[in-house]
């Protein structure tokens, strides 16, 4: 498994979360052998790199699909490998055409699952992209499993008498009656294991990261990875080592706020982001570039400054749930965008039915590759490299939209505040987290139906961490994920 993540982390364009979250996933302790782990991420990479949600940029809805998808089959491979009985559940990923070929709309693809036999899981996902399957052959098989588990009829059996429809229509059904709190009774105390053994690790974790940040005279330590609190240690230990040894270098990072996450170098808050996975190596060639990095935050505002004074002081702000932005990409965004609407400025005026002023709009400037949208925040996303005259005419046609879902947006996120902090109290967590694909309107509802939910919900949830996702789950340290759309 370890040999998977480091061919996986020397691919830049593969080092994102959900793909290092799907192998992590993986790589816990088990109650199979450890080499059944490490055949089915084998065996899955292929698929991995056809489905990453990075590929997605400019479909923002199948990439958040996708995202989805990759998570609910981590969960269900983590399940199987605990020997315990997964959820069936149904897989709806997108996949794009062939390189070379005219463009073409992208394939949706659906997979159930609903066996406990990994060989027959990973053999179907792999078919369903019409990918080799040779790899999931070295996958032991299941043996002596109960034939009265409902959840363990033969796929090949079913998919011999039922229609495809017939067949999703009883996926459908059998997870809507996996409930919340049959599926708390039945993980409460597997979480509260998990919880109480990893306690030692977190507790190190926070000893040590204060330790550097005492000795590096920083002002926060952060971890924001998928990776277990047991990695974290280990990042902090070799940057321990690089401070002992090169502290000279290192002495730059006296003040700023350091993170270890997916990215390396110095974002727009002048976070200095270290990748977990990189080699010390790259983390001190990240050191000697801090003094650039902080020349070009300072040139950030009056380009930001430049775009919002060419459209009519519209805000230029980040996105929300934004993967984090390197400072020299940004910049270099900022100055392609402004260039383009200077040259359109030069030959001609804005549409007459625009106001006065667009200071009550927010424009977020992405990625040459990124999508022309309005975000479910009420941010227009633009790329850097549109057209003026391209960016003008959605502008035109998305501002009523704009204001309303921004509206919307605001008073959703406020109330969504309100609404934590009396789940939290009257449920007694510990803390309540969500992925960045929960919405506030999402998250709103669930908090209501939670707040209602308490008299049966009792004291399952009293103590744990929770995190609002889209699948069924207990991390290693013991985090419990429900979906925001729970039944109970």
């Amino acid at each position: 498994m370890a040999t998977l993540i480091t061919a996986l982390c020397t691919n830049s364009t593969y080092k994102k979360y959900y793909l290092l979250q799907s192998s992590c996933c993986l790589w816990r302790k088990v109650c199979r052998p450890a080499s059944t782990s490490s055949e089915v991420s084998t065996a899955l990479r292929p698929f991995y790199f056809v489905v990453h949600p990075d590929l997605f940029g400019q479909h923002p809805k199948e990439r958040a699909a996708n995202e989805t998808a990759l998570q609910q089959l981590s969960s269900y491979i983590e399940t199987v490998l605990r020997s315990q009985t997964p959820v069936p559940t149904e897989l709806r990923f997108f996949l794009k055409g062939e390189k070379g070929l005219k463009p073409t709309p992208l394939r949706e693809v659906r997979v159930a699952l609903k066996s406990r036999d990994l060989q027959q899981v990973v053999t179907s996902v792999l078919k369903s992209c019409s990918l080799p399957t040779e790899a999931a052959k070295k996958i032991p098989v299941v043996e002596n499993v109960k034939k009265e588990d409902r959840f363990e009829r033969d796929f090949t059996k079913y998919k011999a008498n039922k229609s495809d429809f017939q067949f999703r229509e009883e996926v459908r059904q059998e997870r809507a009656s996996f409930t919340l709190t049959s599926w708390l009774e039945k993980n409460r105390d597997e979480s509260r294991q998990r919880q109480e053994a990893a306690a030692p690790t977190r507790e190190e974790a926070l000893r040590q990261s204060q330790a550097l940040a005492k000795s590096l005279q920083l002002k926060e330590v952060k971890w924001d990875c998928g990776w277990s609190q047991a990695h974290f240690i280990g990042c902090l230990q070799s940057l321990q080592t690089l401070t002992n040894d090169h502290p000279d270098l290192l002495a730059v990072l006296k003040g700023r706020r350091l993170v270890f996450g997916n990215e390396t170098g110095v974002s727009l808050d002048g976070l200095v982001m270290i990748n977990s996975a990189e080699p010390r190596h790259n983390w001190l060639e990240l050191v000697k570039q801090i003094p650039k990095a902080d020349e070009a935050l300072k040139r950030i505002p009056s380009l930001e400054q430049a775009v919002s004074g060419l459209l009519k002081d519209i805000m230029v702000v980040r996105r929300k749930f934004q993967q984090k932005v390197l400072v020299s990409e940004y910049e270099a965004m900022l100055r392609r965008l402004a260039t383009s609407l200077n040259d359109y400025r030069g030959f001609r005026n804005y549409p007459a039915e625009w106001p006065e002023s667009l200071k009550n709009f927010r424009l977020v400037v992405e990625t040459a590759a990124g999508p022309l949208m309005l975000s479910p925040t009420g941010q227009f996303i633009v790329p850097s490299s549109c057209p003026a005259f391209l960016l003008v005419n959605f502008l035109s046609s998305n501002l009523d939209k704009a204001k309303s879902v921004l509206a919307k947006y605001q008073s959703d996120k406020m109330l969504e505040k309100i609404l934590k902090k009396q789940v939290l109290v009257h449920l007694g967590l510990d803390d309540l987290r969500k992925d960045d694909a929960v919405t506030p309107e999402r998250m709103v509802k669930c908090c209501e139906r939670l707040l209602d939910a308490i008299p049966m919900v009792g004291d399952n949830l009293k103590g744990a961490e929770l995190r609002i996702t889209h699948y069924y789950s207990v991390h290693a340290d013991g985090e419990v994920c429900v979906p925001w759309d729970w039944t109970i």
